[in-house]
């Protein structure tokens, strides 16, 4: 199952953090909030079993 590990306020903010966690080696999944909104808030998505970790690395770049 897949758990939301930050709230990124435009999408070029949720790729950038996804870019940074898939180099860290998690799996990552970005999903907008709403269909209709391309350039607005996204969620960024972790499996389960990651989320401790990737929150971790998030700490520790300052998000």
């Amino acid at each position: 199952m897949w758990t939301v590990v930050y709230m990124a306020n435009t999408k070029q903010d949720a790729e950038n953090i996804q870019k940074m966690l898939v180099e860290e080696g998690f799996l990552v999944k970005v999903k907008p909030i709403s269909k209709n909104n391309i350039e607005g808030t996204s969620e960024v998505l972790v499996p389960r079993s990651e989320v401790e970790e990737a929150h971790t690395i998030l700490m520790q770049r300052g998000f």
